[in-house]
């Protein structure tokens, strides 16, 4: 995370009058790729690896019926974590609840400091990955 200093004007030979470039402080959240934040590419990474423990053939079995039934691309998945959770769900029974679970410790192993407070006392994958990415993103 990067916060800038506001910088309230500037002026060359081209200009006729100060041009203000920042007014106020703000953060800015670095990227890890081109359009996709650090965090996002966590939950892409700790997905695809706990996925990748049900061996290769399967991992792109599930991807690809994701893709198909639901319409969620690998890619997408941490953008509709929701979406994502619910096929898992329809798709795998119970079962689903290990999967997530399985993520959700990944995702915690790198970041130890997120504190997740269920709001109905009990496990919600979708409710857990929107609070950490609430909470460590930064408040502009």
């Amino acid at each position: 995370m990067l916060v800038v200093e506001p910088l309230y004007s500037i002026k060359d030979d081209k200009m006729s009058r100060p041009q203000t470039l920042l007014s106020r402080p703000c953060t800015l959240l670095i990227k890890n790729e081109p359009g996709e934040a650090i965090f996002e590419v966590a939950v892409g990474q700790a997905i695809d690896e706990i996925l990748s423990a049900l061996g290769e053939n399967s991992k792109q079995a599930i991807y690809r019926h994701l893709k198909m039934v639901y319409g969620i691309d690998k890619e997408d998945i941490p953008y509709k974590v929701e979406d994502f959770a619910k096929a898992i769900e329809q798709t795998f029974g119970s079962v689903a609840k290990v999967i997530e679970i399985k993520i959700i410790e990944r995702l915690h192993s790198q970041y130890e400091d997120f504190c997740y407070a269920p709001k109905n006392r009990e496990l919600d994958f979708a409710e857990y990955i929107t609070d950490m990415q609430n909470c460590l993103e930064p408040k502009v």
